[in-house]
């Protein structure tokens, strides 16, 4: 469905990809929305979260060579967008039904792609 629309992209390390895919098959095998399941799927979207923030905040300012006091302002920042972040999934998450989370394994696996070969 996104590859039909115009998107951004960020990449992410190989082993994140890994273990993002094999979190997701196995949280969608269990079907489960309980505890362990959702505390999972906390901890994945977290880092998926804060490489995709590194990626779009601090990349460009890394590219620029930003001193170390805009780089530390921005990693404030970074960190209080984060933490208000994660108050809001751990709320969604903790009401999250079998049904629902399916649908966001559907999603996370729609997002990650490999690397494409040139």
């Amino acid at each position: 469905m996104l590859k039909q629309q115009s998107h951004i992209v960020a990449p992410i390390p190989d082993e994140l990809r890994t273990r993002a895919l094999y979190t997701v098959n196995e949280l969608r095998e269990r079907g489960k929305a309980d505890k362990e399941a959702i505390d999972k799927l906390f901890e994945l979207i977290v880092e998926l979260t804060e490489s995709g923030l590194d990626f779009f905040f601090l990349e460009p300012l890394r590219r620029l060579n930003a001193s170390s006091m805009m780089m530390g302002m921005a990693r404030m920042g970074i960190s209080s967008m984060l933490k208000g972040s994660k108050m809001v999934v751990h709320k969604v998450l903790k009401k999250l039904d079998d049904k629902s989370l399916a649908a966001i394994l559907d999603f996370i696996d729609e997002i990650i792609h490999e690397p494409e070969q040139g």
